[in-house]
């Protein structure tokens, strides 16, 4: 094997044993099979698997796993009938089953921080609950999620100093009268709150067009340790995630030369 090539992920073949509604817009698929047993332990909140669809993969977070009952849940953002894996999750029937490899994944909130700070949109809720989840029922945390409305929140499990904004994109529009983009409100949201006192761990995550402006905010403006920020765009406007997922090191080697 090339020195410069990847070792493949293992593979795995599981089986839907129940779905869930999680949201307005939002679907829990409980998986099952002998293929988790394989499974590491999952100790990051961000992990995910590359799911198979034909000769296509989605990404998705790992919501949680359960080994005690071999179960796995993963939640699907729906867009009507628009894309692979959102109308594969809302057909889903008990026994259908699918393949993916993985999981990857590589962070978790910091029990060393004085106040987390979580940012993302419908597809980064997933690891921002799971990520609520794990912090010590005293842990500060506040949080920016930008949703469709306000009939599209979800139970979050809180700490006793958990904040949480939601940002509904129906609310806001340009002087014109037009609908922001995905992300703008969110980022507009978090750059009016600012940075709080103390040792800030961030956690943004999202479309690319809103990390762009809350990567240089935290990092320059704020002035963040880069090693105390975990900040992706999960996708892009116009993108599937094919193109965006060829295009994306060129993205960040943009926003690199920027700052």
């Amino acid at each position: 094997m090339s020195k410069d090539k990847k070792p493949a992920r293992p593979v795995h073949t599981v089986t839907v044993v129940r779905t869930e509604a999680v949201a307005r817009d939002m679907i829990r698929v409980i998986l099952s099979g002998e293929a988790l047993l394989a499974l590491p332990d999952l100790t990051q909140t961000d992990h995910y698997v590359k799911l198979k669809f034909g000769d296509v993969t989605r990404t998705y977070t790992v919501r949680w796993f359960d080994r005690e009952a071999n179960e796995l849940a993963i939640d699907f953002v729906i867009h009507g009938d628009t894309g692979l894996a959102g109308p594969w999750a809302v057909r889903a029937q008990p026994g259908d089953k699918i393949t993916f490899s993985g999981p990857g994944g590589k962070w978790r909130p910091s029990p060393d921080a004085d106040v987390h700070l979580l940012v993302g949109d419908e597809a980064a809720i997933p690891a921002i609950a799971a990520a609520l989840e794990a912090l010590p029922a005293d842990a500060a945390a506040r949080v920016f999620l930008e949703v469709a409305s306000a009939d599209h929140h979800q139970p979050l499990r809180l700490t006793s100093r958990t904040e949480v904004t939601w940002v509904h994109r129906d609310e806001h529009r340009t002087d014109d009268g037009k609908p922001l983009g995905y992300g703008e409100a969110l980022a507009f949201a978090v750059l009016r709150a600012g940075v709080p006192g103390g040792r800030v761990e961030a956690f943004v995550h999202g479309n690319a067009d809103m990390v762009k402006p809350l990567r240089r905010f935290l990092l320059k403006q704020a002035g963040l340790p880069r090693d105390q920020v975990s900040i992706s765009g999960y996708w892009r406007t116009g993108m599937n995630e094919d193109g965006w997922q060829s295009s994306k090191a060129d993205f960040n080697a943009a926003m690199e030369a920027e700052d």
